[in-house]
């Protein structure tokens, strides 16, 4: 980021010469001068107006109007010389102004306004001397290289500390997504003041995003960063944590569809704070089984429309327990009829025993799911089929192996 330059600003010598001993006359007058020039600038610029009761701030303030002025009567002493300690000054200036988080025209309208005001108060001591149009002149020429200097110093200090201090908040909001993700317990006033230090707004509700690995992800897609998530593209899967989820800043449907470019992601659900962790393991969960194909392989999955099934697949090995022992009598028929009955008896269980539903959902004959019934009943037992307990071992057993295509579904 540039300070705006006055073009063509002079580099040696000014034009026309100006009285050397005119230097003493003003270094003589330079703190009275200063304190016009700091009250002018804390009465023209709200920012410095309202830091004017920081004591540090005042002092910063002070410092870069004295140096400033300094460099000017330097200036007219000498004007070969260079002032680079000065302009030194106005660089790490402009450095603290970017790592502080403020705006570099704040400084430049300091700059402005301070340097109008000192020229009209110069105006007046040189009216005092009686000195000619050309020393004048001169000065405004000096005057024009002091400003150009030091505006131009703390643009570069600006630059440079507004990259370091964009490093600096990453490396922040690494270790406070770091700390809320993590296993341990989460201190809510630690969460705040890592948030302080990361320049985050700390939200009573989070949701953690997991996504698809994409080899292709640049740097700078980072999706709603801007809009106040955590990003970490680095770990696996990568995940962001978004405040206020349910709010109109969080999952706006398309919005959030198109900011995540197409990449297929599951949304944990929303929690507390400090249980974002517990969002992440929901997503990471969901993300595998879009994986698998037992939730939509494509698009955004959100895991509250989806409980049934991460609580059905959260303990894989007593599902396939389950599984097992529940629809074990099918072992007993062939391949291809196993898949129908299988099918069959799901439909049936899920529509309350009423056939006419289940032959409007399978797309055949009432007859026909009749003749699977007595089959099914055959197999099981008809006092088993009609066991509540078993009933919802079977919903549960036979939900899971068809979302995970391990029966198959053939049609009549």
């Amino acid at each position: 980021m540039a300070a705006p330059a006055p073009h063509g600003a002079p580099e040696g010598s000014g034009a026309t010469p100006v009285p050397p001993e005119l230097a003493k006359l003003l270094r003589d007058q330079l703190e009275s001068v200063a304190d016009e020039v700091e009250e002018e600038v804390r009465g023209q610029v709200p920012e410095y107006a309202a830091r004017s009761a920081d004591e540090r701030h005042r002092a910063l303030l002070r410092s870069g109007v004295v140096q400033a002025l300094t460099l000017f009567v330097d200036h007219i002493a000498d004007p070969r010389a260079q002032g680079d300690s000065i302009t030194a000054i106005y660089y790490e200036l402009g450095r603290g102004e970017a790592l502080e988080g403020h705006s570099l025209e704040t400084l430049q309208s300091a700059l402005r306004v301070g340097g109008l005001h000192a020229w009209r108060l110069l105006g007046r001591t040189t009216e005092e001397l009686g000195l000619d149009s050309a020393v004048m002149a001169g000065l405004g020429e000096l005057a024009f290289r002091t400003v150009h200097e030091v505006a131009e110093a703390a643009a570069a200090g600006y630059a440079e500390g507004q990259l370091r201090s964009t490093d600096e908040l990453e490396r922040r909001r690494g270790r406070l997504l770091g700390m809320l993700l993590g296993e341990g317990p989460v201190s809510p006033e630690a969460v705040r003041d890592l948030a302080h230090g990361a320049r985050w707004t700390v939200p009573p509700y989070v949701a953690v995003v997991a996504l698809a690995a994409s080899p292709d992800q640049r740097e700078e897609e980072r999706p709603l960063a801007a809009a106040g998530a955590l990003v970490d593209m680095d770990s696996r899967p990568p995940r962001m944590l978004v405040p206020d989820p349910d709010g109109s800043g969080g999952f706006g449907g398309r919005a959030f569809a198109l900011a995540l470019r197409g990449r297929p992601a599951a949304i944990g659900p929303s929690v507390p704070l400090t249980a974002a962790a517990r969002s992440l393991r929901w997503a990471t969960r969901a993300l595998g089984l879009m994986g698998r194909g037992i939730l939509p392989r494509q698009g955004v999955v959100r895991c509250a429309d989806h409980l049934s099934t991460l609580l059905l697949h959260s303990d894989e090995p007593m599902l396939d327990l389950l599984r097992a022992r529940a629809l074990a009598p099918l072992d007993a028929v062939s391949e291809q009829q196993r898949g129908r009955l299988a099918e069959t008896l799901l439909a049936w269980l899920l529509s309350g025993s009423n056939v006419p539903d289940v032959a409007a959902r399978l797309h055949v004959h009432p007859q026909t799911v009749r003749y699977r019934l007595r089959q099914l009943e055959k197999v099981f037992g008809q006092a088993v089929l009609h066991d509540p307990g078993t009933r919802l071992d079977l919903i549960l057993a036979l939900t899971s192996a068809q979302k995970g295509e391990e029966f198959l579904n053939s049609r009549p």
